[in-house]
């Protein structure tokens, strides 16, 4: 049976168009506005740069752990935990750093604050500090020195350098900042935190090249080519993709 037009008139009601639809509905405009700007905080680019940081920490991720499970890990010991985690930890780094890459509306602050913590916390350094443990069990072990390599001693800097990172950036914020007097002041040392995380970035690719591309796991175990690949040009392209979306008017120090 054919529908009443008056009653589809009833039924269907246009949406406004032109100047006067904003006025009508104020939600509607808050919507469309909070969308813009939340549509301005990225720049062009910035999305390929996170898709390359990503994908290039999951190249050095899977060549690892890929080397790691065909070269009889059952053999190698408490030596197995070392390159796997270190390699996840870089990768869930990476993941923490980009996530606050960038924001500047409230929603995605807390948002990517709150993803960022999670990655860090909970994943990232919970990983590194495992595989910093194994090592030392390793050699401890076998007899081995420590600290003989600048695998080594960048490692072990880094590690602390990330702990007194995870204080001072936790510290500038949880319970509002208390611990650094709250307020201005506690989102000033909020600032030299993310200073301090791009310098603390390159160092620990650095200690990833310095492992698997010069080490004696490294040359025993990968052929040239594709450690030039994981541990060389895929560090490289993962530091360029985060400074590329690094924001330095976050930082200014002066």
């Amino acid at each position: 049976m054919p529908s009443n037009p008056e009653t589809q008139a009833e039924d269907y009601q246009l949406l406004p168009t032109g100047p006067q639809a904003a006025d009508e509905d104020p939600q509607k405009a808050d919507m469309g506005l909070a969308e813009q700007l939340e549509k301005a905080e990225g720049r062009q680019g910035d999305n390929f740069a996170r898709y390359a940081a990503l994908g290039a920490s999951a190249v050095t991720l899977a060549v690892t752990w890929l080397v790691m499970l065909i070269n009889n890990p059952t053999q190698v010991g408490w030596f197995l935990l070392h390159p796997t985690l270190e390699s996840l930890a870089m990768l869930f780094f990476t993941y923490g750093i980009l996530t606050l890459q960038p924001t500047s509306q409230p929603r995605t602050k807390a948002a990517g604050l709150s993803r960022h913590q999670s990655a860090i916390l909970f994943m990232a350094f919970p990983a590194l500090l495992i595989g910093v443990c194994a090592i030392v069990i390793n050699k401890i072990e076998l007899g081995k020195s420590h600290f003989r390599s600048w695998h080594s001693v960048l490692g072990i800097i880094a590690t602390g350098w990330i702990v007194i990172q995870i204080l001072i950036g936790g510290g500038s914020i949880w319970f509002g900042g208390m611990a650094f007097g709250g307020g201005m002041k506690a989102k000033a040392v909020w600032k030299y935190h993310r200073l301090s995380g791009y310098i603390l970035f390159p160092l620990l690719l650095i200690t990833v090249d310095l492992g698997g591309a010069l080490s004696h796991w490294g040359e025993k175990n990968v052929p040239l080519p594709i450690r030039l690949v994981a541990y060389v040009f895929a560090p490289l392209v993962c530091l360029v993709a985060i400074l590329s979306r690094m924001r330095t008017s976050k930082m200014k120090i002066f």
